[in-house]
């Protein structure tokens, strides 16, 4: 990253905290499955009605459901008949309805997993090739033949459409993205989704298989209430194998795609993640850039970054890139007190038990009013300590140093506490 470079993006940064706002003050996001939730019995959703009082007690805001429609693949994420939402393992359509009218009537918005990267043909054409894609609805809609998928995915595409505009998939035909037509079909499926099922925004899966400027306009023709995108980009490491200290050039990416899908969508942190789950390692000292900043993207553009512990990729039966297993109450110690939008994985609250400890967490951020934009002073920062306040109203300890000296001021007391981290709050006069 040159000098230059840096100081365009922080004049971006600057405009686009003026451009991102969600509709709460403090928004928890919170993700309502894992990788092996369709094998529920009795259905997915039905399962979650009973467990919505419990997440509500975390001040969750925002709860991403899983892909509500067909799919090759039970888990989702290889989607056909868009329109059919009864052809899911989670549940059908009616039982979705209902779910989201629970949350609804919990104060809780519904994110639906928005997977339009790609999609699986449910007929062949005359070639014997699997590209002929049925909607899901006698109307015809979303009714396309291989004209809709990338010409250089030589698999699937019959050389007519436009050259891929983000990176390739490989598991199923890629959609062209630049064709009008394959896009107000999906801009039509996705208000459908909001006028008719309930939800209130959406979740983009492999959101970099498609030109960010592309995301722009699905993001203008919908209008959701909260988005966030999937951008999972390799990490830059040293000759030794470890994580490199500076991952401004991964945070960048992140902040630039956001920039160029307009500003109005969040990305997940996956910089602050990788960064977050090294550093507690006995590395601690990561967690400061030489700005004295946070070193992920809530360090130049917290509006718009979703920090994570795991999800059902990185963590779940999957475990793609796990955070240390020990170690996960230190990662919500600091993604819950700092600036971003914090989610919490179904696994962690329900399976791993540690529901009491997040809600004590949570109630602080929302008893302080921490939002994306507070304000970060790190006061220490090394290998087992790390030490930061939030708005001058809480301060955050994670790490196995038992002793913070005199960093932690006689106006503020202990209010939550677990196994290798503490959190201050600064008491009323």
């Amino acid at each position: 990253m040159t000098k230059s470079s840096s100081g365009f993006f922080a004049c971006l940064v600057l405009s686009l905290s003026l451009i991102l706002t969600l509709s709460s003050a403090s928004a928890i996001l919170f993700q309502g499955f894992d990788w092996e939730s369709w094998h529920q019995q009795g259905g997915w959703y039905n399962s979650l009605n009973n467990l919505v009082g419990q997440i509500a007690q975390a001040g969750v805001t925002h709860v991403w459901l899983p892909p509500p429609t067909h799919s090759v693949a039970p888990q989702g994420y290889l989607p056909g008949k868009l329109y059919d939402l009864n052809d899911s393992r989670y549940g059908n359509e009616a039982e979705l309805k209902s779910l989201i009218d629970i949350f609804h009537k919990n104060g809780i918005k519904c994110i639906a997993d928005i997977v339009i990267n790609h999609r699986c043909g449910t007929k062949q054409d005359h070639r014997g090739i699997w590209c002929i894609f049925e909607g899901g609805r006698s109307d015809g809609r979303l009714d396309w033949g291989p004209h809709y998928i990338c010409r250089d995915d030589v698999e699937y595409s019959d050389g007519t459409g436009n050259l891929d505009s983000g990176a390739a998939y490989a598991a199923a035909p890629d959609i062209d993205h630049l064709n009008p037509d394959a896009q107000q079909g999906l801009i039509q499926w996705m208000n459908w989704l909001k006028t008719e099922i309930g939800f209130d925004g959406w979740r983009f899966d492999f959101a970099k298989g498609y030109a960010a400027r592309i995301m722009q306009i699905y993001m203008e023709e919908t209008s959701p209430d909260f988005a966030v995108g999937e951008i999972w980009n390799a990490m830059a490491y040293g000759p030794d194998g470890k994580l490199s200290y500076n991952q401004d050039q991964h945070r960048y990416d992140l902040a630039n795609w956001a920039t160029v899908a307009g500003g109005a969508i969040a990305a997940f942190d996956f910089t602050t993640k990788g960064i977050l789950q090294a550093a507690v390692e006995g590395e601690l000292w990561r967690l400061i850039d030489p700005n004295g900043r946070a070193p992920g993207l809530i360090g130049i553009m917290p509006n718009n970054a979703v920090t994570f512990i795991d999800n059902h990729d990185t963590g779940s039966t999957q475990q793609l890139w796990p955070f240390p297993s020990d170690k996960v109450m230190q990662g919500y110690a600091y993604i819950l007190t700092h600036p971003g939008i914090p989610t919490i994985f179904y696994d962690h609250y329900f399976y791993w038990e540690l529901m009491e400890d997040i809600v004590e967490l949570a109630a602080v951020r929302n008893r302080n009013g921490i939002n994306e934009s507070s304000s970060l002073n790190i006061l220490a920062y090394d290998a087992d300590l790390y030490v930061a306040m939030i708005d001058g109203k809480v301060i955050t300890k994670i790490g196995p140093r038992y002793s913070v000296g005199d960093l932690v001021p006689s106006d503020f007391k202990i209010v939550t506490s677990g196994q290798d981290y503490c959190v201050w709050e600064k008491q009323s006069a």
